[in-house]
């Protein structure tokens, strides 16, 4: 891993990812705790360092979800150069990201966490998740939507309905299964399947056809599908 990585533009350390994956622990394990004080304590850190990195406790939490957030990968792509195998990879890629992180013990434990703070007076972090989370994620998807759109591989009337449309092809059930208390997560094979599965979709509905074009390769062993029992 290299010594830096970015979280909304803004470069992070290593250092300062300990300290935000510590503040997660605590998020999911007792949202009372998440001061930052027991932040500087399970992280071994100062208070004052604590501040100068993140401002506050609303820094601080905005922080925390960008950096789970930013799990998910976005690739630019140059639409001058772009084709359709690498918009397929790209997309599918994206949504393998996303299914992964959604499915993962943290996303479940931080979405529930603020799914309860919802229409109360305890209101930042459903508000931190949704600006950072669904909002971040349409953000990020956008140029990679509107490059295959400017290279001729897609058309949509409505980029705003073609993010929610793939949310959607991506997504389906699972989130709410697995808030709801679905034991199961995803296996990798499954996040696989679901991912190019998602993408054939999405290219069915938006894709303009292309000569000599294949549809997305399943990663998933046919075998292994014939008899797969797991979310369709």
């Amino acid at each position: 891993m290299s010594a830096t990585v970015e979280i909304d533009g803004r470069p992070m350390t290593e250092r300062q990812r300990q300290v935000l994956d510590a503040a997660l622990s605590l998020l999911v394990a007792d949202d009372e705790t998440l001061t930052m004080t027991a932040v500087a304590r399970r992280a071994s850190c100062s208070k004052e360092t604590l501040y100068k990195w993140f401002g506050g406790r609303d820094g601080l939490l905005t922080a925390t979800v960008q950096w789970q957030a930013s799990k998910v990968r976005a690739v630019p792509l140059d639409p001058h150069t772009l084709d359709r195998s690498r918009l397929e990879a790209s997309l599918l890629g994206f949504a393998t990201d996303w299914l992964t992180v959604l499915s993962g013990d943290t996303s479940i434990a931080l979405n529930r966490l603020a799914v309860g703070h919802a229409g109360t007076d305890r209101r930042d972090l459903g508000a931190i998740v949704l600006e950072n989370g669904p909002s971040a994620m349409r953000r990020r998807l956008a140029p990679i939507l509107e490059s295959g759109r400017k290279a001729g591989l897609l058309a949509f009337p409505d980029a705003d309905e073609a993010f929610s449309t793939f949310f959607g092809l991506v997504v389906r059930d699972t989130q709410i299964r697995l808030l709801l208390g679905e034991r199961a997560s995803p296996a990798g094979s499954e996040i696989g399947h679901a991912a190019a599965r998602a993408t054939r979709q999405f290219f069915a509905l938006y894709g303009l056809p292309q000569p000599g074009a294949a549809d997305v390769a399943d990663p998933t062993p046919s075998g292994q599908r014939a008899g797969q029992t797991g979310r369709k």
